[in-house]
């Protein structure tokens, strides 16, 4: 018995331990319509077991992008941040005086960066190991990844949305095209990036004034018409100067096919036959290989700008092995045995993607802080410490309490759905002392809770 009571003693002096929700927080949730029950908290000086401040801690709960995470962690300890991708070409055929007399094959094997520019720069290498003109076709090896097929309007009915863009093993310029805007006086020209003569911009934006240059796309209506034109309709703000966005506007075999075919014809290449998915044969031989970034360099475009697709890609490519497909099962068990491997017990987690654009995913906001812990910790602590917004300065919380004694004093990252409001990562404090900090905020007022989670950041920073 006098176990059992020492044993209560200690959880309620934990539980007293911890500081109540500081008023202004609390009065922000309120303004804001967002009960207490809908929130998680967690704050902990990283040297302390016992939290300063916990609210609802070991509720599972939706953490939006604050899963990349856990996925950018997870690739650092697995990959390594010396890790790149390959794409491979491979020819199928005779090469003979610049003339292939067959097939060329582009397998990918998941690059999440694998940009329009470095595309070009891959295809001038092909010229001038001697690969001028292809007499047969060009073969797309999509296979490394084993995938259902993805519905990009899904989630939002929004499938032109770069966000929206589903993994591949032969993703080029993360499946999107650059449209920018670019206003004269009451005309508005439109130009896409990649350049594509496929691709015909039909332009009835009409010029109007701008009530709020944020928000600037919120009165442009964009749609595919069939498979060569994007309707642009409605109206653009002109006095917000030159923008751009980036849209998906065909599925990846076309995108891929129809970028290489673009940029081969410019750098003076043929192409005879037609593009087409296919496997590698067993007859094709190795002509070039491409390799990616970094990891290091690649988790910081995810953290920083919560790219979506390249989250996908790397949390594919923990479970995958140089002659096995990739696939979400194996990945997902990869991570729970990691975890499993560190100690780290998350009973409650819910992967979907890995990516955070879920309505499944879910994890609490003490086990996420025992995450950001272990991750500060680590060998590599510094890399992924690093990869993290900087508060008022850049990425996802460039514009947020720029003003303020917090703005450069935390490392978090964000997380924004439709319903979830979420914030993560680590705080100096005023006198040197390290926290990390969650808020995790589930209720359909969510987005009203940033204020709220921003006098938390402040109050934990005056520690």
């Amino acid at each position: 018995m006098k176990y059992y009571y020492l044993i209560a003693l200690y959880f309620f002096a934990g539980l007293a331990a911890a500081a109540p929700l500081p008023d202004d927080v609390a009065h922000a949730l309120k303004q804001a319509g967002i009960p207490l029950a809908d929130v998680a908290i967690e704050v902990r000086d990283r040297n302390s077991a016992k939290p300063l401040l916990s609210l609802n801690a070991q509720r599972p709960m939706n953490p939006a992008s604050t899963m990349k995470l856990l996925t950018t962690y997870a690739g650092l300890e697995l990959l390594g941040p010396a890790y790149t991708w390959k794409t491979e070409a491979y020819l199928d055929g005779t090469l003979k005086d610049g003339v292939l007399h067959g097939n060329l094959i582009l397998k990918g094997y998941g690059d999440p960066k694998f940009t329009v520019d470095q595309f070009w720069l891959w295809l001038h290498e092909l010229r001038g190991r001697g690969l001028k003109e292809i007499r047969g076709d060009l073969i797309l090896d999509r296979s490394f990844f084993e995938l259902q097929t993805h519905d990009s309007a899904e989630f939002d009915n929004d499938p032109m949305r770069a966000y929206n863009v589903g993994p591949d093993a032969l993703l080029i310029n993360f499946n999107t095209l650059r449209l920018r805007y670019l206003p004269d006086g009451n005309k508005l020209k439109v130009m896409s990036e990649p350049a594509l003569d496929t691709i015909k911009l039909d332009n009835q934006l009409a010029p109007q004034p701008a009530s709020n240059c944020e928000k600037w796309d919120d009165t442009l209506h964009i749609q595919a018409r069939g498979d060569s034109v994007i309707l642009l309709q409605g109206g653009y703000p002109s006095e917000c100067g030159e923008r751009e966005q980036n849209l998906s506007v065909m599925p990846h075999t076309r995108f891929v096919a129809t970028v290489f075919t673009a940029l081969w014809q410019e750098i003076g290449g043929t192409l005879k036959g037609e593009a087409h998915e296919g496997a590698l044969p067993a007859t094709a031989k190795l002509f070039a290989t491409h390799r990616s970034e970094p990891l290091s360099n690649v988790i910081r475009d995810i953290n920083k700008f919560s790219n979506n697709v390249m989250a996908r890609q790397l949390f594919l490519s923990l479970g995958s092995e140089e002659k096995s497909t990739a696939t979400i099962a194996k990945s997902t068990q990869t991570v729970l045995t990691w975890l499993d491997s560190n100690s780290l017990n998350f009973p409650e987690l819910v992967l979907e993607n890995g990516a955070g654009l879920s309505r499944k995913e879910r994890i609490s906001a003490h086990h996420l802080g025992q995450l950001l812990d272990s991750a500060a910790a680590s060998p590599l602590g510094a890399e992924f410490v690093a990869s993290l917004p900087i508060l008022g300065v850049d990425g996802s919380v460039k514009k947020r309490l720029k003003n303020s004694a917090a703005a450069s004093h935390a490392h978090l990252k964000t997380g924004t759905l439709d319903g979830v409001k979420t914030i993560a990562g680590y705080v100096k404090s005023q006198h040197g002392t390290d926290y990390t900090v969650v808020f995790l905020i589930n209720h359909p007022n969510a987005r009203a809770g940033q204020d709220a989670q921003d006098k938390l950041l402040e109050w934990v920073q005056r520690q």
